[in-house]
């Protein structure tokens, strides 16, 4: 776990970002019968909406008060393009976890190699996640890092402030918007309320091509076959299916004390009612 920091040193702030299909060319999409894993080959990836949000805080955060900010992804080789967006909008460092093994994660796995990396990375005071993606909408993966570094998680954020090592939020719920205050460190996840994302500059663009993206494996982050890629997952896809769509209707007519008796007979008949 991180060392909780003085309040004068900068915040270290690590962004899991995610590339996604651009949501674009969708229509592209097609999922291999075998796998039953989406083929993305024939779509061109960005990095996920709601990821952009948590990166946008991030930078904000470092323009208010100073912070040192990592981006992390699991992905392909080519995660390095996104990696290098990120470099540009104004992140410090990032780290690249690809290795064939990791292929057909679940969330749950894809956190364990999240976890692991940033376990190896070792300080940090926030970690910023999309509040889901768009491609798999789970909102687990933020949650289950959380629970794998043992810190706290506040998930589905519209507003931060942070001052004293103490974090405050406000969180959306299908109820209400409530206020939650933790120490750090602690991860975050935000949904697209919080702000909107800036484009990377020419500046920022030609600084990003002169900054090493790291690149770590399973073996560098120690992690076993057994739990990850799609070994280490406990949820896998079955089957994909069409189901069949059709409905059949019936006019009823007469008084009303007849179409009551009717209607409730017919769903007697249906056992849709007792």
């Amino acid at each position: 776990m991180a060392q909780k920091k003085n309040k004068q040193h900068e915040l270290e702030i690590l962004v899991c970002l995610k590339p996604v299909p651009d949501p674009k060319r969708w229509d592209k999409l097609k999922l291999d019968p075998e796998t039953m894993l989406l083929n993305r080959s024939q779509v061109p990836p960005v990095i996920n909406a709601l990821d952009l949000n948590a990166l946008e805080q991030a930078l904000l955060l470092k323009e208010q008060s100073g912070a040192h900010i990592t981006a992390i992804t699991m992905a392909p080789p080519d995660g390095q393009d996104q990696l290098k967006e990120a470099l540009a909008m104004g992140c410090d460092r990032a780290y690249l976890l690809t290795d064939k093994a990791f292929a057909g994660a679940d969330t749950l796995a894809t956190a364990r190699c999240l976890a692991a990396a940033i376990k190896k990375i070792g300080n940090f005071d926030l970690i910023f996640c999309g509040a889901y993606s768009l491609d798999g909408s789970t909102s687990q993966v933020g949650p289950q890092i959380a629970e794998l570094l043992d810190i706290p998680d506040l998930t589905h954020v519209i507003k931060l402030q942070v001052e004293n090592q103490t974090l405050r939020v406000e969180c959306k719920t299908e109820s209400a918007d409530i206020v939650f205050e933790s120490e750090l460190p602690a991860l975050v996840t935000f949904d697209k309320e919080i702000n909107q994302p800036r484009l990377p500059g020419m500046a920022g663009i030609r600084r990003a091509k002169d900054i090493e993206v790291f690149s770590w494996n399973a073996q560098d982050l120690e992690l076993t076959p057994e739990s990850i890629g799609l070994k280490g997952s406990p949820t896998q896809m079955l089957n994909v299916f069409t189901p069949t769509i059709g409905r059949k209707g019936e006019i009823l007519q007469g008084s009303v004390t007849e179409l009551t008796t009717s209607l409730i007979s017919k769903l007697r008949g249906e056992k849709l009612l007792n």
